[in-house]
């Protein structure tokens, strides 16, 4: 691990902090989730659930888990084998390459990625292998695709809703990664936390595909749907052959707890459709409050259908080097933001000047940015 360094989310965020600058950097809500949730999570402290949960996590989660998977997507998992609850979802995640990557496997990951990605890959001895997704449309590529998988190709690692892009993949993009995954045998991964927070179009997870429950590992968390990251809720869904080995890693890393926070993500995962439905929806109009005011400030916003996060192209305002402009624009501005870059294999490549910003804020956080993003680009 010593080339992996300090990630650029522990990087910008000590910028900001040093600053004083409004951090759109790290994809974090400044607001709590439901307080029903948060009752539920205190109740269950003093109901006495404080020492260990089992070991595949609290039953009463897992049934909820299971119930969500059945209701939403019409997947059956059993929840005593195959649901496992997990460390939040990078414990998941981690937990699944530790299991099903060896010493020469390769891996495909879309690019750009979520940063922990190669590190885990590189942990179990694997190599990443990136397939580009470009901007502005970040759209999947059958022929990049099929470029990337080799002989030694073992997993696809998919992110979908996709971060850092934003981008939703439609039906027609995950039948060509089923495809190729039924097509050479590969195992699938998938990071779906951002589930909920869909605004255009719809999430399809890839298990639902033809051929595909049987071969994917399902992983998603509480955090996200409920603003709630601290909490580090996660869990891993899929047939219990492979979730069995996920269980066998687990044991050894954290084995299991967060025990009160068990049995109040169960109460979060009963609640109504709605109620998440509202937060997608406050989200959307957050969304679209910085992209007008990125767009009066300058920048080229490129479309976002998910997640936290909003990408920005600086050429306009002459910078062709998000890293850099990124540097400066907490002591300048008083923003701190992310460069795309950070997440690819090429940073040279075609997101060199596209800056990622997070909306998960209160509206007059939003606001006070994008009035000194404006002030910045008038000042320069």
């Amino acid at each position: 691990m010593a080339r992996a360094g300090t990630t650029i989310f522990t990087e910008m965020t000590e910028l900001a902090q040093r600053t004083g600058a409004i951090n759109l950097g790290q994809g974090f809500p400044d607001e709590d989730g439901p307080a029903v949730i948060l009752d539920a999570a205190v109740a269950a402290i003093h109901g006495g659930h404080n020492q260990y949960a089992p070991l595949g996590g609290v039953p009463a989660l897992r049934e909820a888990v299971a119930d969500h998977q059945r209701r939403r997507y019409g997947l059956e998992p059993d929840p005593g084998t195959e649901v496992q609850v997990t460390f939040g979802a990078t414990e998941g995640l981690a937990a699944a390459l530790l299991a099903l990557v060896a010493a020469g496997d390769e891996v495909l990951v879309l690019d750009p990625a979520y940063d922990s990605y190669a590190p885990i890959v590189r942990l179990a001895g694997g190599r990443v292998r990136p397939i580009a997704l470009a901007p502005p449309d970040w759209r999947l590529d059958e022929a990049a695709l099929q470029s990337a998988v080799t002989p030694a190709t073992r997993l696809l690692l998919l992110n979908t809703p996709h971060n850092p892009t934003g981008r939703v993949l439609d039906e027609a993009e995950l039948e060509l990664l089923a495809r190729a995954c039924r097509d050479h045998d590969l195992i699938a991964v998938t990071d779906e936390v951002y589930e909920h927070l869909v605004y255009d179009g719809r999430h399809v997870p890839l298990a639902t595909l033809p051929g595909m429950w049987e071969r994917t590992l399902t992983v998603s968390s509480l955090g996200k749907t409920h603003s709630l990251t601290g909490w580090k809720v996660g869990w891993v869904t899929g047939p219990a052959g492979l979730v069995e080995r996920v269980r066998t890693v687990k044991q050894f890393v954290s084995f299991a707890g967060g025990t009160p926070l068990q049995h109040a993500a169960a109460v979060a995962m009963a609640l109504p459709d709605d109620e998440i439905g509202a937060l997608a929806d406050a989200l959307r109009g957050k969304r679209d409050r910085l992209a007008a005011g990125l767009r009066e400030a300058g920048f080229s916003v490129l479309a976002s259908a998910g997640t936290y996060f909003l990408n920005a192209d600086a050429r306009e305002l002459g910078y062709d080097d998000a890293a850099r402009l990124c540097q400066t624009l907490p002591h300048e501005a008083g923003v701190a933001a992310i460069p795309v870059s950070a997440f690819t294999a090429t940073p040279d490549g075609p997101a060199r000047s596209i800056v990622r910003f997070a909306f998960c804020k209160r509206n007059e956080v939003l606001d006070e940015a994008i009035e000194r993003m404006s002030a910045w680009a008038r000042g320069r």
